[in-house]
């Protein structure tokens, strides 16, 4: 990786497995630019919705219905007010795409989630990560962030994990945990968290 160019990682992760922490603390210690909520924000401007109504629906499919009636809204209301209108997950997609894209070509950034591995897969400086960990050890981070009871946390792994897998294999046609697609995976559970941010450092000196 050349470092005197803008480079950029992504970092493709589990709920519970520290991405947005890893993420901070690469983006703090390499002094470059942090993108996760900020790419929501940015794509709630672009459609003309409020952030807290687009967060429902990022890394997530609608089904066939959802999608349907959201589209009949544009072709039976021709008055209807756009803010009220919901853009579908194609379309959010598409506008977060066109973002993580502009962010990549402008600056050094770390780039959270989105299938950002797989958007910005041609980009000629980039490392792609995947951070995982064990139910118990996800479960236990989630309780403490979120105050909820251990069977809370452990449905939110289990919908958040088949919500996820399905919006990337739909967008990107590979399966979400398959390392392959990515340039270095680590167990987050096993290595500790900020030992993982020292070994993608110590990674992105190596190549």
């Amino acid at each position: 990786m050349d470092r005197s160019k803008p480079f950029v990682i992504t970092i493709s992760r589990q709920i519970g497995s520290g991405g947005a922490y890893v993420g901070q603390q690469l983006a703090k210690k390499l002094n470059i630019y942090y993108a996760d909520r900020e790419i929501l924000g940015i794509a709630a401007e672009k459609l003309s919705v409020l952030e807290k109504d687009l967060e429902q629906q990022e890394e997530k499919l609608q089904s066939f219905w959802e999608t349907y009636f959201q589209i009949s809204k544009y072709a039976t209301d021709a008055y209807l007010n756009p803010k009220l209108i919901q853009p579908t997950t194609f379309e959010l997609f598409n506008t977060e795409s066109e973002i993580i894209k502009h962010i990549a070509s402008e600056q050094s950034a770390v780039i959270i989630g989105r299938c950002g591995f797989h958007i910005l897969r041609k980009h000629t400086n980039r490392v792609s990560v995947f951070l995982h960990a064990d139910t118990a050890f996800r479960g236990k981070r989630i309780q403490d962030m979120y105050k909820v009871s251990e069977k809370e946390a452990l449905e939110m792994i289990t919908r958040t994990d088949k919500e996820r897998a399905c919006f990337i294999e739909e967008y990107t046609g590979m399966k979400w945990t398959d390392a392959r697609q990515f340039d270095l995976c680590i167990d987050t559970g096993k290595i500790g968290i900020d030992k993982s941010v020292d070994i993608i450092i110590h990674f992105l000196e190596s190549i």
